[in-house]
């Protein structure tokens, strides 16, 4: 496979994916145009100003909201402001009346009031796979975003996505610590790429209300485990309470012999280039012949 970088959003029909902030991505598969937990506003900044995590940005967002063009799906992998934004996805519902949003259904109710009351959500459980468009198949996964929370109703508060086409396939972990079975699900799903938070957790982030995610380590480990042959870490860089030294993440890209380590850059695509019929099993049989005696 053929990995390029350049500046802007990925070509359409051209598989890759752009790094909007924090665990915001553009994906294209090169058939659909897929918008996952993009934080393109200010509005947590607004919200907390004056307290102690005061959520400024450390880094501006690469596009405006009034300036996305219209996806085919916008996915939300849970309800914490930084990934189910209504200063972002509000303003999207509103130019794209019949853009369809895919949301936890145990947060059905908060996500109709941020994304707007005449908005299509699609509200989904772990455990369900679906076709929103034709050769496009999401599986929804559990995330545990320190724990895996359900409502009264036994629905899970944090969602993973995968996204399957015939030409590219994403595992988007949300926002997730390890948990027995992720492992194996991961793996299943073969994707060609894994998205993976990798900011961690800690005691004193927890008591100030700030639940964490998998660490760099934790993240290199599951990949490796999923047997996925990229991985993209994210949600870092953008609040200074939440976040790693990024020469770690450039350290690991440096040792990691698998997965190979794609550190993304806001505002820059990550192109993927392969041939028809989609990367990860053709990656997967060339890394077993490499490996082999």
């Amino acid at each position: 496979m053929r990995i390029e970088r350049f500046a802007g959003l990925p070509e359409p029909g051209r598989p890759g994916l752009s790094w909007l902030g924090q665990a915001g991505f553009w994906i294209e598969t090169g058939d659909h145009r897929i918008l996952i937990d993009p934080y393109l506003s200010d509005s947590l900044a607004l919200k907390y100003a004056g307290k102690l995590n005061d959520h400024r940005r450390m880094m501006p967002p690469p596009i405006r909201p009034e300036d996305l063009p219209e996806p085919d799906l916008v996915l939300v992998t849970h309800a914490h402001g930084d990934h189910m934004d209504a200063g972002t996805l509000a303003p999207l519902a509103a130019r794209f009346p019949k853009l369809r949003f895919v949301v936890p259904a145990a947060k059905r109710d908060l996500a109709r009031e941020r994304i707007g009351a005449a908005a299509e959500l699609v509200a989904v459980d772990a455990g369900e796979t679906l076709e929103p468009l034709p050769g496009l198949t999401i599986r929804v996964f559990a995330a545990a975003h320190e724990t895996l929370e359900r409502d009264a109703s036994g629905r899970h508060l944090f969602l993973g996505y995968g996204i399957r086409s015939p030409r590219f396939c994403v595992y988007h972990s949300g926002d997730t610590v390890p948990y027995p079975g992720l492992d194996e699900a991961v793996r299943d799903f073969a994707p060609d790429v894994v998205l993976l938070p990798v900011n961690g957790r800690d005691a004193h982030r927890l008591a100030n209300g700030i639940p964490g995610n998998l660490t760099l380590h934790e993240a290199i480990t599951l990949a490796r485990k999923a047997d996925s042959p990229y991985l993209v870490p994210h949600h870092f860089g953008m609040f200074a309470f939440n976040t790693l030294d990024e020469a770690d993440i450039d350290a690991a890209a440096l040792s990691a012999l698998r997965p190979v380590i794609l550190k993304p850059k806001v505002g820059e695509t990550l192109s993927f280039d392969a041939a028809e019929g989609g990367t990860h099993g053709s990656d997967r049989d060339d890394r077993t012949r490499r490996q082999s005696p």
